[in-house]
């Protein structure tokens, strides 16, 4: 791909994410940190002992990330590794969705992307819907989440192979 159309993808995910709203974006940069070891999360995000220990949760449950990335089922079979994959993504699918920090399927996908990479992109819509449905989370926040994926992400003919090119990261605000 030339320049100009990396740097329009670029744009377009810059926009994608600028199209969250603050909790979200707060959340997938923190979560970007954990999940791909950037920074020392504790000192950067937490502000109180609560997001201390949830940051501490996020550690332990993003422990199966690892796995995740390295494991590629095929897309068109049933044989192999899809039950250990989606096992694995639809539990740390559930803990993120748990957090009540993501409120639509574009930033859970914007998040899982940059987290394992393009070849998990086929798998997000159903372990999206799958951990939306469980009974761990909120009835009224269940719907919200299952209502925002779109007919299109749900039965897309095909998936990109394109790596993101943009990973949100914490920006420290000047003292005035």
């Amino acid at each position: 791909m030339n320049d100009t159309g990396t740097a329009t993808l670029t744009i377009a995910e810059l926009r994608e994410f600028a199209g969250f709203d603050p909790a979200e974006q707060r959340y997938i940069k923190r979560s970007l940190d954990v999940g791909l070891g950037r920074q020392d999360a504790f000192k950067l995000w937490a502000r109180d002992s609560a997001e201390l220990a949830s940051i501490r949760s996020q550690y332990v449950a993003y422990q199966d990330l690892k796995a995740l990335r390295a494991e590629q089922p095929d897309e068109f079979t049933f044989d192999g590794m899809i039950g250990p994959f989606m096992g694995q993504l639809l539990r740390v699918t559930a803990f993120d969705l748990a957090q009540e920090r993501l409120s639509c399927f574009s930033a859970y996908r914007f998040l899982y992307e940059r987290l394992l990479g393009p070849h998990a992109r086929p798998w997000l819509p159903a372990a999206f819907c799958g951990a939306a449905a469980l009974p761990q989370i909120r009835p009224d926040r269940r719907k919200m989440l299952l209502q925002s994926l779109s007919e299109s992400a749900a039965t897309a003919p095909g998936w990109s192979d394109r790596e993101p090119s943009f990973y949100p990261e914490y920006v420290e605000e000047e003292a005035a």
